[in-house]
């Protein structure tokens, strides 16, 4: 059996390289060629190309690697044109993979989204695209399997791979251990995992803290970077007067280490809320982006944690000003008030119970595989 897997993002490498595992779990002789990352290739994937090297966002980056794009679809057509896969399987990642999608059509391959694209929040007229090139979406999250069946797309839903990762992870005994021997609260700072997010918010951030420990100094923070390249960002904002820690390979240490966090927006809001740990979102962006954003906005909040809780558990700030201030004053108000900070804990808490079920990649890989061997045989 033959799949073929596609990953544009590092948190869609991870996806895909939990679904590699889970597939070949179950099918040991499958062969699966992918583009993405060190991760599904370690998993057992033949990489065409590292497609997470592009891993861009806004249209003026998306320009200037258009080439690639072109070169890296096409290499993508060949390969399935001649290989003929018994499923193709897309992780997020809509510009590339709905142009991909879009070619693998006139071929007759059964096409899945994995971890769709939040075309419900922002774009909502692609579920046009969706329903037409698609032979299903193994949707991530309840209310987002129930609003593409509304739209007449098929669906299985599969549960978030997130919370595979989060249910699996192994945290470092030692540096807990040495983190938590030292005197005073802990604050996490988490500027994003791509180069504009942590240049546009890592001022912001470091703002904040300075805020912070001039009114709470026993605080101390920890940076979660999750790239050396963005480690080092932030160590050159770092003032030499600020007890600020920059590590990389150590979000999920600093994130159950930390008594509250702010993080810039994305999937890390889940592992937040997986520990339950009170949270200020934030995203910078320039005025006319932010604009952009704001008008193309078409749900309540940003964050996925609050969708899923229907209410604002997690303060958002989308903004193009520095915003320090308020962030700084969130934080506070947790630190200085316990039971006001465990009263939100409870919450998430809650929230996780409800939604936080480990083994969607198993799920996807069993439905996959049915899915593969029905066509199979009519076919």
């Amino acid at each position: 059996m033959k799949f073929f897997i596609s990953a544009g993002e590092p948190s869609g490498d991870l996806h895909g390289a939990n679904l590699i595992r889970a597939l070949m779990a179950r099918a040991p002789q499958a062969h699966i060629t992918a583009l993405g990352g060190p991760r599904m290739q370690a998993a057992g994937a033949h990489l065409l190309y590292p497609l997470t090297d592009l891993a861009v966002m806004w249209l003026g980056q998306v320009v200037r690697h258009l080439r690639t794009f072109f070169a890296v679809g096409h290499q993508a057509i060949q390969h399935i044109r001649a290989n003929r896969p018994d499923a193709v399987v897309l992780i997020d990642y809509p510009g590339f993979h709905f142009a991909l999608a879009k070619r693998i059509r006139d071929y007759g391959i059964p096409t899945y989204f994995f971890v769709p694209p939040q075309i419900w929040a922002w774009k909502q007229g692609r579920v046009r695209k969706v329903r037409k090139l698609f032979t299903g979406v193994l949707t991530a999250l309840p209310f987002e399997d129930e609003w593409y069946r509304q739209r007449h797309v098929p669906t299985h839903y599969v549960g978030h791979p997130y919370f595979d990762e989060l249910a699996a992870q192994q945290l470092d005994p030692v540096f807990l251990a040495q983190e938590q021997a030292r005197p005073g609260l802990r604050v996490a700072l988490l500027p994003g995992s791509r180069n504009k997010e942590v240049a546009a918010n890592g001022a912001m951030l470091v703002n904040a803290a300075r805020l912070i420990h001039a009114a709470r100094p026993d605080v101390r923070f920890l940076v979660a970077a999750f790239h050396p390249r963005h480690a080092e960002a932030m160590r050159a904002l770092r003032p030499p007067e600020l007890p600020i820690e920059v590590h990389t390979q150590r979000t999920p240490e600093i994130i159950a280490l930390a008594d509250a966090c702010v993080a810039v927006s994305g999937s890390v809001s889940l592992e937040l809320m997986y520990r339950a740990k009170p949270t200020v979102i934030v995203y910078k962006l320039a005025p006319f982006y932010r604009f952009c954003a704001r008008q193309a906005l078409k749900v309540p909040y940003i964050t996925l944690v609050n969708l899923l809780a229907h209410q604002e558990l997690y303060p958002e700030l989308l903004t193009s000003r520095d915003e320090s201030p308020r962030i700084a004053s969130i934080v506070l108000d947790w630190l200085n008030d316990p039971a006001r900070r465990m009263a939100l804990v409870r919450q998430l808490e809650s929230l996780r119970d409800r939604v936080a079920q480990p083994g969607a990649c198993d799920r996807a890989a069993e439905y996959l595989l049915r899915a593969a061997s029905a066509s199979r045989a009519a076919g």
